[in-house]
């Protein structure tokens, strides 16, 4: 794709070497550095480097905030995002649900963390809407493949880090290098110093967490019924509400309010004031039916379940969900014995199964359940979603986990439309006639 450049009359700029021509420029990143003779070849008009191109969209009043972790980056990102537009900051916001400015969708969905190219160019798209406040999700991918190289960040967060992407990464530790990288600079950072295992540069660090002293510091919390909070913050201490379920959001919020404060003149109470307005992601703990209880969430990591299920072990819980195919096979046995731990019926289903068999799939989670006769094994994941919901019973809550607000499922090479949530509703629609 071509970008505006407009410079020294040179109307274009791209990074891909192909669209290369006398009217277009060649941005040179460290993906596609191979590519250079290949745009020269092509007639390039020029060729510029990221931290060129930074400065020539005039980008650096822009505060950029980089949000990073295995879980939580997309409703952190999205809190920040939600708080500093209540507070009446121009801001944008890009991740896995698209590319937002001041409250206007942009783009649809996208990678995480797109192309440095794409990134620059939606920087200067925020920055001509009147946004000062760049929020954006950084996957562990984009910092292996240097897709944030020269981008200055005002602010890194770290939510967590547990096992996912060792398709990748292939091993933990470089799992763990990659994310610790990010933080090996003198930027300002915000570090959940609950989840222990990062390595980070202490210059410049504050940290947020519940179970030790933090710069920000839960003092006292309640899960019933969405969170209420006291946060403290140095000798500040102030209270706060969210509509947002378990208490793992509670560490998402915790650092979006910890965010804010690092970033503007805001005081603890204005920030907190203002927490209630922040509904959540679509397809994180998205409740899609009341009676019967039906929750939709991502979860599709072991962490990740863990946390969402913990979060309603009270209840008596229906657990739909599956694993991807192409991935880590080694976290399926675990997410098999998590939901054992909390599951009073498990379904067993498909979740994006690529070139693999969702037979075997299912099997390789099957494997890490003890109490089987509570297992149902249904490949086809529409028919699995109506059967847990034709025997939920009286105070049962349904989870479906896995793929939240995803509109469809991947098999083979193919992307066929499928939507949890419309599946949900339409039954109970059929089901109940409401």
């Amino acid at each position: 794709m071509k970008y505006p450049f407009n410079q020294n009359n040179i109307p274009y700029i791209t990074d891909n070497s192909s669209e290369c021509d006398h009217e277009t420029a060649f941005l040179l990143t460290a993906q596609n550095s191979q590519y250079l003779d290949k745009a020269k070849e092509n007639g390039a008009s020029a060729i510029v480097k990221p931290d060129e191109l930074f400065n020539i969209y005039d980008l650096k009043n822009m505060k950029i905030v980089g949000i990073t972790g295995t879980n939580g980056k997309t409703t952190t990102a999205a809190a920040i995002y939600s708080l500093l537009l209540d507070l009446g900051e121009g801001v944008a916001f890009q991740g896995t649900r698209g590319f937002f400015v001041n409250d206007e969708k942009i783009e649809g969905k996208t990678l995480t963390t797109p192309s440095v190219m794409n990134t620059l160019y939606h920087l200067k798209q925020a920055k001509e809407a009147g946004a000062n406040y760049f929020i954006m999700e950084v996957s562990s991918h984009a910092i292996a493949q240097q897709r944030i190289e020269s981008l200055p960040f005002t602010l890194k967060v770290f939510t967590n880090i547990t096992q996912d992407h060792l398709d990748y990464h292939k091993t933990f530790d470089e799992y763990w290098r990659v994310k610790s990288s990010f933080f090996s600079d003198d930027s300002l950072k915000l570090i959940n110093k609950d989840a222990k295992k990062i390595d980070f540069k202490i210059k410049n660090t504050y940290t947020y967490a519940l179970d030790v002293p933090a710069s920000f510091n839960i003092t006292a919390y309640s899960l019933n019924d969405g969170i209420t909070a006291a946060i403290k913050h140095f000798d500040k201490q102030e209270s706060f509400s969210s509509p947002l379920y378990g208490f793992f959001n509670l560490y998402n919020i915790t650092a979006a309010i910890g965010a804010v404060k690092l970033l503007t003149e805001y005081s603890l109470r204005e920030i907190c004031d203002v927490v209630e307005n922040f509904a959540g992601v679509s397809g994180r703990m998205e409740v899609v039916s009341d009676r019967p209880l039906i929750i939709v969430d991502f979860a599709h990591t072991p962490d990740g379940m863990d946390k969402v299920l913990d979060s309603l072990k009270e209840k008596k819980l229906s657990v739909v969900f599956g694993a991807g195919g192409n991935r880590d096979r080694t976290k399926r046995v675990q997410m098999g014995r998590i939901a054992n731990r909390y599951g009073k019926k498990i379904y067993l289903t498909t979740d994006n199964p690529r070139h693999e068999d969702p037979l075997d799939i299912i099997e390789d989670i099957y494997e890490g359940i003890s109490h089987k006769e509570n297992v149902w094994i249904e490949p086809d994941r529409q028919q699995a979603i109506h059967r847990a919901i034709d025997e939920l019973e009286e105070e049962d809550i349904l989870l479906i986990l896995g793929k939240g607000d995803e509109e469809y499922i991947e098999i083979g090479e193919q992307k066929i439309p499928f939507d949890d949530r419309v599946v949900v509703r339409n039954y109970i629609k059929e089901k109940f006639n409401r």
